[in-house]
């Protein structure tokens, strides 16, 4: 792959892909949410996206994998990625004290998602529903959702509608909304 590869709006070639990202363009398209893409190097942060946000014309989403001190709770937390994160700011809003990020583990095993490649299609994994989403109100008041197809070396620009009103409502997940 090139570090920047040309904008695709279909499920692209799957030689040299994941299964996980093969499954999520699949479900995309039963769904029948459209998308745009782009390949792209592997991006742990926002910032290794390089142009990637300028390229597809959106600010991709932040997503943290989130816990309670007993690990008896999960959270996906989605917010801009401009934003800077306080905990104590989301622990009140969902009721829930002393959040701390959850170890990879926990998210290969809920989510089949990495570290890095976090990203709220991984809840079509959850079919137990132990993750609780948690969105910033600015992501739902965008019109675009910008986020990765459950790997960290493409990223994808989905109505945020889509999200909210075809693929949550099929993976049976609910979001919390939060403002931060």
């Amino acid at each position: 792959m090139t570090k920047e590869s040309a904008l695709f709006n279909i499920k692209p070639n799957c030689s040299n892909r994941l299964q996980k990202e093969i499954e999520t363009y699949d479900l995309l398209n039963k769904l029948n949410i459209p998308f745009a893409g782009i390949d792209h190097q592997a991006a742990m942060t926002i910032e290794d996206l390089g142009d990637t946000e300028s390229l597809l014309g959106i600010s991709i989403a932040k997503n943290l994998f989130l816990r309670n001190s007993s690990k008896s709770k999960f959270y996906l937390l989605v917010m801009p990625g401009h934003k800077k994160f306080l905990t104590k700011n989301l622990s009140k809003q969902i009721e829930s004290s002393r959040l701390s990020f959850a170890d990879g583990s926990y998210m290969e095993e809920y989510l089949n998602i990495t570290p890095g490649s976090c990203s709220i299609l991984g809840l079509m994994f959850d079919k137990e529903h132990k993750v609780n989403l948690v969105i910033d109100k600015d992501i739902i008041d965008s019109e675009y959702l910008g986020c990765h197809p459950c790997v960290n070396t493409s990223s994808l620009k989905i109505k945020t509608s889509d999200i909210m009103e075809v693929f949550l409502p099929h993976t049976g997940h609910e979001a919390a909304i939060v403002e931060l």
